[in-house]
């Protein structure tokens, strides 16, 4: 400790240093924005900040709040613009972690799951998912789901082609973030969302048929459900949205991401009828090991689509990582245990789907719950989607042939429906009630008995919405190039009739 105090006295010396050192008649041509309006900041007639004022920014930088200049009736213009170098390197990473997620992880587990003649169709059609939403993601996408002005059911036409998303922050979203990384993170979310669909439809549709359901899903599905639940003006917004109707709360995607997914892909599976031989021969995974480092890497990259969605290296976030974790570990125990406790056994794909179970089910959930919610909703996640899963899915008989329904539907709305329950002002108390930020936050929503009730209103929403759309755009689709493979297609495995490979030879 003694030799630590020396090394701390000589870092605040060189920090006080470099802020007396500042020069403030030399700037660039063009200063960081701390407005985040794509713009060089309004500056003129703004006093400089004196030491008290450069000292007040920086501590807003490590509480992760707007810095003095950011206000619209500030007379001191700020010298900290742009984005804080540690937020914006931990939303970089999340963001690679979210698309670590997809590619290889939700690849490789699906992948493991199919046969292994249908094995490099599920990698073709995850990295097309990827290069097409990232292509509308840049055309029209962020804009459509991040663009104010646009009202509450869909974004505007503010950032096509990504239009003046620079560098600079957009303080609508975040304090310390560039809104280029914010974009890209959020991207990664856009791209994981489709792919997570064909898990219900694998090895019978065709690659073109994918792609077209996939772009035409996105335009009429995610893009105007992620503006509602996350925009700034969207309609569902409870934490940003002053005037938003249903005042709900999803911090990463429980009803966005999972349950938009979930429910599509149940219709679609429908839509598209069971595989040949469904329920007369067994259709076992070609490859749990494949499934099982899926589900690894699934799970590691879930820290940055959980934790990242506090968008800032915060506390929240930090809570974030913890429940994460909680919910998942329990999930995938209480699973194994109750395949153990009705079949005999504990099998690896019961912990790898009991995991993801998890990793769903925490999802809207874990920047507003404690520890103990994490347990509680680890030990649901474990039971409820294994009995859709495993009575529910016999029971009907659709072929949702990798259990997306199971798992993403089920658990999605059960983690929405839980958040409602179990969130806490204590770990998280950025809510707007009525217009006044901090007054009427999430403990009076929760005590009024009003946060459970506005997160049914978004899950019967979200329902109806997935459900209508993908159903309209499946009929669509057929009647352009159809849905399904052929008979012979389907017999001999797509990977050499759509893709002109083999997974694996000899």
């Amino acid at each position: 400790m003694k030799k630590l105090i020396p090394h701390l006295i000589l870092g605040a010396m060189l920090l006080t240093g470099s802020l007396f050192a500042q020069d403030n008649n030399t700037k660039p041509a063009v200063a960081p924005d701390a407005g985040g309006n794509g713009t060089a900041p309004a500056t003129a007639g703004k006093a400089d900040p004196d030491m008290g004022q450069r000292v007040a920014d920086l501590e807003a930088y490590i509480n992760n709040v707007a810095r003095g200049g950011d206000a619209a009736d500030a007379t001191v213009k700020s010298n900290v613009g742009g984005a804080g170098p540690g937020h914006n390197a931990f939303m970089m990473v999340c963001a690679a972690l979210v698309l670590f997620m997809t590619l290889p992880g939700l690849a490789l587990f699906y992948g493991g799951l199919v046969r292994r003649k249908n094995v490099l169709s599920v990698l073709a059609q995850c990295f097309g998912i990827a290069g097409l939403v990232t292509i509308l993601w840049w055309a029209f996408g962020y804009s459509f789901v991040f663009g104010e002005g646009g009202g509450p059911y869909m974004g505007s036409f503010k950032h096509t082609f990504l239009k003046d998303v620079t560098a600079n922050v957009d303080t609508n979203y975040c304090y310390w973030v560039s809104e280029n990384v914010f974009a890209m993170y959020q991207l990664m979310f856009a791209i994981i969302t489709p792919a997570l669909i064909i898990g219900a439809i694998a090895e019978r549709m065709k690659f073109s048929a994918i792609l077209l359901f996939v772009g035409l899903w996105m335009v009429a599905v995610y893009f105007p459900l992620a503006h509602m639940v996350w925009g700034i003006d969207g309609a569902f917004n409870g934490v940003w949205n002053a005037a938003a109707k249903v005042p709900a709360i999803d911090f990463a995607g429980g009803t966005v991401v999972h349950m938009s997914s979930g429910w599509s892909a149940l219709v679609l599976c429908i839509v598209l009828g069971p595989r040949l031989g469904f329920g007369k021969k067994p259709m076992p995974p070609h490859s749990m090991v494949m499934c099982m480092i899926g589900t690894g890497m699934l799970w590691v990259g879930w820290y940055g689509f959980n934790a990242g969605s506090a968008i800032a290296a915060d506390g929240i976030a930090g809570n974030a990582f913890m429940t994460t974790t909680l919910a998942t570990a329990v999930a995938a125990f209480v699973w194994a245990l109750a395949e153990w406790t009705t079949k005999g056994k504990a099998s690896i794909l019961g912990f790898c789907s009991g995991a993801v179970a998890g990793l769903v089910v925490i999802t809207p959930a874990c920047g507003f719950v404690d520890s103990t919610g994490a347990m509680i909703i680890g030990v649901a996640a474990g039971i409820i989607p294994f009995v859709a899963c495993t009575k529910i899915k016999a029971a009907l008989g659709y072929d949702d042939a990798l259990d997306t329904f199971g798992v993403h539907a089920v658990g999605g709305t059960l983690g929405a429906l839980m958040t409602g329950f179990l969130a806490t002002d204590k770990v998280n108390g950025n809510l707007i009630v009525d217009g006044v930020a901090g007054k009427n936050g999430l403990k009076e929503l929760v005590q009024n008995g009003g946060l459970w009730k506005a997160q049914c209103k978004v899950i019967i929403v979200t329902i109806l919405l997935a459900v209508v759309a993908t159903y309209i755009i499946a009929k669509i689709v057929d009647a352009i190039v159809g849905l399904r493979t052929s008979e012979e297609v389907e017999t001999n495995g797509l990977d050499i009739a759509e893709h002109g490979e083999e997974g694996y030879h000899g």
